[in-house]
């Protein structure tokens, strides 16, 4: 593979390893149907071109005694760069926050905690909303059950 293009077989081993970053590549050559020296090359190449950014486990968390993860909608006073920047800087250090995503629309930001249960959402919330600055109010909801356990952006 030479381009940053990929074809339908370079897709089925992302497919592959999206579902199982575990297989071995004699085990993707059976799944694809080209050797395990050509499935080598391409993935590879996929990681070097930074189709693949890297690999990792599925925890359970629950065995961390984290059994509640919150999806928390933030809006700030104002969106200028340094409300922003303050609020990511905020989030960035509160260890119960696993993804945040800046958003369009109404809400500035979409924040998912992780906690033991809701009252230490609740805490964890708190706390850091009140050490960030410009924040105007939040609103979150608990995850009740997930639908998909795919690796994301």
């Amino acid at each position: 593979m030479i381009s940053d293009h990929i074809d339908a077989i370079d897709t089925t081993i992302l497919s592959e390893l999206a579902t199982n970053a575990r297989a071995s590549q004699v085990d993707l050559a059976e799944r694809v149907g080209l050797s395990s020296t050509a499935i080598a090359r391409r993935q590879k190449a996929l990681e070097e071109q930074g189709f693949i950014r890297g690999y990792q486990a599925v925890l359970d968390l629950t065995r961390f005694g984290l059994s509640t993860t919150v999806l928390v909608r933030v809006t700030l006073e104002s969106q200028n760069e340094d409300a922003l920047k303050s609020f990511e800087a905020a989030v960035i250090e509160c260890p119960s926050v696993v993804r945040c995503f800046l958003m369009s629309g109404s809400d500035d930001y979409i924040v998912i905690v992780l906690a033991r249960d809701i009252e230490d959402e609740w805490y964890s919330l708190l706390a850091s909303a009140g050490q960030a600055p410009r924040h105007a109010g939040a609103r979150s909801r608990p995850r009740s059950s997930s639908l998909t356990g795919r690796a994301s952006a």
